[in-house]
């Protein structure tokens, strides 16, 4: 594996990593739903990193809520597609993005990027978790329901079932009736934990890290936390348009530290970062990057409230 240095964008305090976090998304936000060309392609404009970026050719990236093609006929509405992760990200996400008043939730596809197989009133699910802190909390009247879309929860008790069938959300909000052979996120948010796993795959554990085909898989008798999961898999992941870690605490600097100076231990985190060289962004505060040497960014603001 080669040194592949992700922008990493450094602050005092837990505010300041909120902060910039809820910028970062609206940003990618407001890219996914920027008005496209006739070609299709969208103009070229300022990335997360402060560079110039010309997205993708997307039939879903329209200014408007319903573009037409040629002949006239409606196309799909254009939607900003995110995952999360769960953990310390989601008040992450309450303190940042709830305050906000450019957030167009009513445009937002919400999608996880693992979930842990217990009930929903559980507080280790993310959806449980993120629907108490963030989606039961949103004005809904001023600013649309986001649509979100989880895994079955009647199937908690077969991991493998619940994969597939969390798959074939993903297959039908990313492929439909065309042939895709991975789906696209505009953004994927994800933490990483003191033992170095990120989504719900972990270090060294089963062959999950080495998963080609698959787009989400079981993970069972997990090393940590509850036992029973499902999980985007690494190349998913690698995929998204952007990808986004946003880490914080003390706790976590020996992890950072080798996920930074020893990308060759092949953590998760590492493993991403050069399979999704280019766009990848860290969020942490300065007690995360504790002893790690690493060059830091100032991030720059582009859509404050």
């Amino acid at each position: 594996m080669t040194t592949t240095v992700p922008a990493v964008f450094a602050f005092h305090e837990f505010a300041g990593v909120a902060e910039a976090v809820a910028d970062h998304v609206v940003h990618a936000q407001n890219h996914a739903l920027a008005k496209g060309s006739k070609d299709g392609k969208l103009s070229s404009s300022n990335n997360l990193n402060g560079e110039k970026d010309v997205s993708r050719v997307s039939s879903t990236r329209s200014v408007s809520n319903v573009s037409k093609d040629k002949k006239g006929k409606k196309e799909k509405e254009v939607r900003f597609k995110i995952a999360l992760s769960g953990g310390s990200l989601i008040q992450v996400l309450h303190e940042g993005l709830l305050k906000r008043d450019d957030v167009q939730w009513g445009k937002w596809d919400i999608y996880f990027a693992d979930e842990r197989l217990v009930p929903f009133e559980s507080d280790e699910s993310n959806l449980g978790q993120a629907k108490r802190k963030i989606f039961d909390l949103v004005d809904v009247e001023k600013y649309g329901k986001p649509r979100v879309f989880h895994i079955n929860e009647k199937l908690i008790s077969d991991p493998q079932e619940c994969a597939d069938n969390y798959e074939k959300v993903l297959i039908k909000g990313f492929a439909g009736r065309d042939s895709v052979k991975l789906p696209m996120f505009d953004l994927l948010l994800l933490g990483c934990a003191p033992d170095g796993h990120i989504a719900s795959l972990f270090p060294n554990f089963q062959e999950n890290l080495r998963e080609k085909l698959a787009w989400v898989i079981p993970v069972e008798k997990a090393p940590s936390g509850p036992s029973n999961r499902i999980s985007l898999t690494i190349p998913v992941i690698c995929h998204s348009h952007r990808v986004t870690f946003v880490v914080e605490g003390a706790t976590k600097a020996p992890v950072v530290k080798t996920i930074m100076e020893r990308p060759e231990k092949g953590l998760p985190s590492s493993i991403v970062n050069e399979g999704a060289a280019g766009r990848v962004s860290w969020f942490v505060d300065d007690d995360a990057l504790t002893d790690v040497f690493v060059t830091k960014k100032k991030y720059k603001f582009c859509c404050d409230a």
